[in-house]
């Protein structure tokens, strides 16, 4: 749900009894309790036996028979904690009705036995049902009065309300979510709260006599309305400036007019005639540009009625199948009949265009079971590129086993690297509650697939072998997790953690340094593991200390990996996965920006693995050689070449540069500075830690791109020619990826429902920006003028001007 919608139940649809908790009387009884009392006799004093009477009134008139609580008589505090179930439908109230709650004590010896009486009403002023814990104020000595309006209101105006009472009013809309949860401030706030009520508490006569009872809490609002036609009296409005609330109760309903008249248009008896008609050439172009509409937009009633008219004339255009089919009216059998008969006569889509109908607008079984066949037109690279989105695509599937699962587990049959990655994507899923029974059954279904192969997908080992070649990952990895349990309890500098590492992988887990089987590496399946090397294994000087760990190959060779535990790499996995994918776009279009797609892999919540690439940050760089320059000219020094050094190696570092230039504008990175820019020794510039997705940044005033001054010092400065040749592929290659905008969008969709922190807070909002990054109102020409004016935006913010928004950019990468 966006933050712009208001979802809510109708009181008349709820056939549910009125029900409620009379839960615990606050404060002070009045002296002449029998609390206080004190009696002349062996037994001494005694408390008071209390008992609440609730009863309901409509439109001030009392409705059925009061109800009573059972007696208390422990003394203070007096709790009931009981539930009150009145014979009352909550589909029968009136927007007047109330709930009178008279507390009485038995113990009295005269007649006048009430202790006191509230009443409340049971809508607000917006008639909207009250839920959640409600604090009443008791009138002393006085029965609660039902009529309107009432002698005995138990809410209190603001104005009267003492401290104590105010703050518990908000506590009562933090607990039904009114105010956002923030962990540290709210124990600061309540750990303030209980020390004000407990001085409130010591002082005396301080204290008002106050009824805390729990009205029932539904899933959305509860709004008021009659059964049947809602005559509400309308409310006065008012010839000053105040704001009249106006609550329309057809509004989000269809139009019965307008949905006759769309019916009787799309009348199946002129299925016959509609095969023969042929769009004008205004019904062409107005047809062009729906489809030519990102996957995220809604098509308006006058669009979906188009497409649908020239059904037939569209079927020879792939790229109009999945906008035919968000016209379709699901809910009509014959309709969704036709519309599945002309999807299967249709011309065959991109694999790109069926992730789209594997999204969560498509409810349809069969439509999801076409997108299924069109994926199997993909080769085991592509399938690999998408893999992510389809094992979180299996959260909008209609069973636990459907086809789309069916089918990645089949495909992973013939493929160690898609067997060992949907395993682990599947597996850091199991921890969903919403979702663990599907992601279970998949987990099982790839398990006991693998296991009754004959023959490996390697050609020489039985699937046994190859899943506990697999399960051994995971083993390897709570090992990881033990090592560095150990390691973090060490006291001292990071030396002596280092120094506790190798001592262990030399001592008590000396069976990691020679394993008895080889393991596949979690990151590169293919590449079998033997051990790790403890002397060239050390910890990063970090909060979290991850640790760098050199194994072994098979082979002879090595490979180095980035273990870090208490840190949820699922985001940065996502990252990494779509600069992967952008680099597999460009270098289809023959450009290779050098770009480093280091792997990244979650295998937890809050663990994973990453591919060490050997570089250096920016920020040490500078501290070191005091310009990119200088460090480059350590590397591939060339007395004839630009700057000193070899012309290919600033190629690289400028191809570099710009991939990483559109990439992190495009996917909204933020969070950027000089240490999570890191540079290789033969040019190459790639980015790192991707906290901050989709244009969120904890830093104050962003530049629209993230390009920081030594790096255009560099290549020569603003003026250079090598400045030049950087904005022209930097250009280039936001052309290449607006051509795949729909692919990207896409995928970013069916993570919707997935856990990554940028997209769950609002997904909606999230793709929404992501879209407005690939302006796909521009054609190519004036996007190219658009992304150069962005670069000298950002560029600009780098040196001294007097633009006080270009002086807060500069102020970015400090």
């Amino acid at each position: 749900m966006s933050g712009h919608e208001f979802r809510f139940f109708l009181s008349c649809d709820i056939s549910l009894p009125v029900t409620l908790r009379i839960d615990r009387l606050e404060g002070n009884l009045p002296h002449s309790s029998a609390v206080v009392s004190e009696v002349d006799s062996a037994a001494g004093s005694r408390n008071a036996e209390l008992f609440v009477e609730c009863a309901l009134h409509i439109d001030g008139a009392l409705f059925g028979l009061p109800t009573r609580t059972r007696l208390e008589s422990s003394g203070q505090p007096y709790c009931w904690n009981e539930l009150i179930t009145l014979s009352t439908k909550y589909r029968d109230l009136t927007p007047q009705a109330q709930l009178s709650l008279t507390v009485w004590d038995v113990s009295c010896d005269d007649d006048d036995c009430v202790v006191g009486g509230a009443t409340i009403s049971l809508f607000n002023k917006q008639k909207q049902l009250r839920t959640g814990r409600q604090k009443l104020r008791l009138w002393p000595r006085r029965e609660a009065d039902g009529s309107i309006p009432s002698s005995t209101p138990g809410k209190v105006p603001k104005h009267e309300l003492d401290e104590i009472e105010r703050l518990e009013r908000l506590v009562n809309k933090y607990e039904r979510g009114r105010i956002q949860c923030i962990d540290w401030l709210d124990r600061l706030t309540f750990k303030a709260m209980d020390k004000l009520k407990e001085r409130e508490g010591n002082a005396c006569g301080n204290s008002h006599l106050s009824l805390i009872v729990e009205f029932c809490s539904f899933e959305h609002t509860v709004v008021f309305q009659e059964t049947g036609a809602n005559f509400l009296t309308p409310s006065h409005v008012s010839s000053t400036n105040e704001l009249v609330i106006v609550w329309d109760p057809e509004v989000g309903r269809t139009n019965p007019s307008e949905h006759k008249q769309l019916k009787l248009a799309r009348s199946l008896t002129r299925g016959i005639i509609d095969k023969d008609l042929k769009p004008s050439s205004n019904e062409r172009k107005s047809i062009q540009r729906i489809l030519k509409y990102p996957p995220t937009r809604t098509l308006a009633g006058d669009e979906r009625q188009l497409l649908w008219k020239f059904r037939f004339s569209l079927m020879s255009e792939k790229k109009a199948l999945t906008k035919f089919l968000r016209c379709v009216e699901w809910s009509d059998i014959q309709e969704s009949k036709q519309a599945i008969e002309l999807m299967g006569k249709w011309e065959i889509i991109d694999v790109a265009d069926a992730l789209e109908l594997l999204s969560p607008v498509f409810e349809s079984e069969e439509v999801r079971a076409y997108a299924v066949s069109v994926l199997g037109r993909a080769d085991d690279e592509e399938l690999h590129c998408y893999l992510l989105q389809l094992v979180q695509a299996l959260r909008f599937e209609r069973s636990d086993k459907s086809r789309l699962s069916v089918f990645l587990v089949q495909r992973a049959l013939s493929n160690i690297e898609l067997a060992s990655f949907l395993r682990w994507y599947v597996a850091v899923e199991l921890h969903d509650p919403a979702y663990a029974k599907r992601f279970y059954c998949t987990y099982d279904m790839l398990e006991d697939s693998m296991m009754k192969l004959k023959v490996g997908v390697n050609g020489d080992e039985e699937g046994f072998k190859l899943w506990q070649s697999l399960v051994r990952q995971t083993e390897l990895t709570a090992q990881l997790c033990s090592i560095m349990r150990d390691v973090r309890n060490v006291r001292g500098s990071t030396q002596k953690k280092i120094e506790k590492l190798r001592e262990l992988l030399s001592g008590l887990l000396s069976e990691l340094t020679y394993f008895d089987e080889p393991i596949r590496s979690p990151l590169a399946p293919r590449i079998l593991i033997t051990g790790i090397v403890p002397s060239e294994s050390s910890l990063f000087k970090s909060a979290l200390h991850p640790l760098r760990l050199t194994f072994r190959t098979e082979n002879g060779g090595i490979c180095k990996i980035i273990f870090k535990k208490g840190d949820d790499l699922r985001q940065d996995q996502l990252v990494i996965q779509m600069v992967s994918l952008m680099d597999r776009l460009l270098k289809l279009e023959n450009l290779d920006l050098h770009l480093t797609p280091y792997r990244v892999l979650a295998t937890g919540q809050d663990e994973g693995m990453l591919e060490f690439i050997p570089s250096s940050s920016l920020a040490q760089i500078l501290s070191e050689h005091r310009s990119i320059i200088n460090y480059l000219q350590k590397f591939h020094p060339d007395e004839d070449g630009p700057f000193g050094i070899t012309a290919t190696c600033l190629e690289t570092f400028i191809k570099s540069c710009a991939g990483y230039s559109v990439i992190t504008y495009i996917l909204g990175i933020g969070d950027r500075h000089l240490d999570n820019l890191l540079l290789r020794d033969d040019g190459r510039l790639f980015h790192v830690d991707f906290g901050f997705i989709l244009g969120r940044d904890p830093k104050p005033f962003p530049p629209p791109m993230k390009l920081c001054k030594e790096m255009v010092e560099a290549m020569g400065g603003a003026e250079s020619q090598y400045y030049t040749r950087f904005k022209s592929y930097c250009c280039e290659a936001y052309n290449i990826l607006r051509k795949s905008s729909n692919l990207i969008l896409n995928l970013f969709h069916l993570m919707a429902g997935s856990s990554i922190p940028d997209i769950a807070s609002d997904p909606e909002k999230g793709i929404l920006k992501l879209q407005e990054k690939f302006r796909l109102d521009l054609d190519d020409e004036a996007s190219i003028h658009f992304f150069q004016d962005l670069i000298n935006d950002s560029v600009s913010a780098l040196f001294p001007q007097m633009v006080e928004t270009i002086h807060r950019w500069a102020q970015y990468w400090r």
